[in-house]
């Protein structure tokens, strides 16, 4: 049951009527690919990914839970690999990150990247090489920037005036040298939802090369004995489809790495687009194919190293989202269907699930749009307009605000909701004190946890009790 971009659909007497890209499916049991992982399928209504049906996956690992498939994991993160051939491609462990996964990076050719030290923690724990880790975030506190360096982190992204004072410290008492990129803001607005693009003035990420702040940061990070400054890093946010951005962006960016070389006489080996390539989450979004997003982007550095006479520098990129958003889906059980009289005799249906916003925040925190299908079993019921609600103590807690479910769906029922892999197990919690549910990963027709559920005593391991 996903979302269609069919038109003009007649609208019965006191129906309610949802966006204006949202109608009936012409097929109530059928899947839109493009929302879910490759092998996703429905076999007599049931769905089925990586070879296993979701409803024997939840006989015995209940719901809510992560469904991810390793196969399509992979097969994505070799499309970048291949696609952005010449490119270092690192992975963004903030969308997803678990030993598994780290793992599967690292076989795959693929870097990683990171931006905490649990981040970090779980990358050496699954064996990654850290010459291949990148380190990022804003904030790095010198005990963080002390061990990133002593594990010998292949570069830190410097974003701020501070953290190259602490890095020359800390490089200083250590006798090393620590490769390193200076994360500018490029002035531009992404086309996408305030808390996620990050290249405009008016926010915390980087340094403005508009201020003068970024050639500041790069004559410093140049006068220190033991930091090498690799290159420019420039990211303009996420779920990005407009190549636009990223055009002015590297336009901005190659113009102070030729103006550094004019000025400072020193030509910077490498730089760094970013990521924040979108994917799809309704019908309404379609994203580019790894292979023309690199013609795209390479052609863009291409011209404007041209019409600034220098050399293309050695280019990387941090997918994401890209990569683990649509191998995952998250399986609901639903509890209770609420049909609810609105003004003008209109019926919203809402569907409440045994999870929510504690699973995935970014429909409420982000106006995220999601979709869903209902995984279980066939049914021939007309549709109707649907909520997916979650069970918190939050009006805001909406897991999918639209979509047509079959008329005759029922407590019992499991729902689907794909593309959920990147960020909402990162961002999920433990808000009312839910659990937070595993990640099961799938392929050929076996599936493993590869994050287990939480427990009552998880919950209670770090509560030490009344004062006393």
């Amino acid at each position: 049951m996903s979302t269609t971009h069919e038109a003009g659909w007649a609208h019965a007497p006191g129906a309610l009527r949802g966006p204006a890209w949202l109608s009936p499916p012409a097929d109530p049991n059928a899947l839109v690919p493009s929302l879910w992982s490759r092998t996703a399928h429905k076999r007599d209504g049931d769905l089925v990914v990586g070879g296993v049906a979701v409803a024997d996956l939840v006989a015995e690992h209940n719901t809510p839970a992560y469904v991810l498939d390793e196969d399509d994991f992979r097969a994505r993160a070799r499309a970048f690999r291949d696609g952005f051939a010449g490119y270092d491609v690192y992975y963004a462990a903030k969308a997803f990150l678990c030993t598994a996964v780290a793992g599967w990076v690292a076989e795959e050719g693929l870097h990683l990247d990171v931006c905490s030290d649990g981040e970090l923690t779980v990358a050496l724990r699954a064996g990654v090489d850290p010459a291949r880790l990148g380190y990022h975030g804003n904030n790095k506190t010198h005990p963080e920037l002390r061990r990133a360096v002593a594990e010998g982190v292949g570069r830190i992204v410097v974003d701020s005036l501070v953290e190259i004072e602490r890095l020359a410290q800390i490089t200083a008492e250590l006798d090393v040298v620590q490769p390193v990129m200076v994360r500018v803001t490029a002035g531009v607005e992404a086309h996408t939802h305030e808390y996620i693009a990050t290249a405009h003035e008016d926010q915390k990420f980087g340094l403005s090369i508009t201020s003068g702040d970024a050639m500041d940061a790069v004559r410093r990070v140049l006068a220190a004995p033991g930091l090498r400054l690799q290159g420019l890093h420039s990211h303009i946010g996420s779920q990005i489809f407009d190549a636009s951005g990223f055009e002015v962006a590297a336009r901005r960016v190659l113009a102070l790495h030729a103006r550094i070389a004019d000025e400072l006489g020193v030509t910077l080996p490498e730089m760094d687009l970013g990521g924040g390539f979108g994917i799809a989450y309704t019908t309404q979004d379609d994203p580019s194919e790894p292979a023309d997003l690199a013609a795209e982007m390479t052609r863009i550095v291409d011209h404007e190293c041209r019409a600034l006479g220098i050399e293309r520098p050695h280019l990387s990129i941090e997918p994401g989202r890209a990569i683990v958003g649509p191998s995952t889906c998250t399986v609901y059980t639903v509890g209770t269907v609420k049909p609810v009289a609105l003004d003008g005799g209109a019926v919203r249906t809402y569907v409440s699930v045994d999870g929510g916003m504690s699973d995935n925040v970014r429909t409420a925190l982000y106006d995220a749009d999601y979709s869903c299908t209902l995984a279980g079993r066939a049914s021939d019921a007309p549709p109707v307009l649907a909520r997916v609600v979650g069970k918190h103590c939050e009006a805001g807690d909406v897991v999918v605000r639209d979509e047509f479910l079959p008329g005759d769906v029922r407590p019992g029922d499991l729902l689907a909701v794909p593309a959920t892999g990147a960020y909402c197990r990162s961002m999920a919690s433990n808000y009312n004190h839910a659990l937070r549910p595993p990640v099961v990963a799938v392929r050929d027709g076996r599936a493993r946890v590869i994050v287990r559920r939480e427990t009552v005593d998880d919950l209670l391991a770090t509560d030490v009790g009344a004062a006393g």
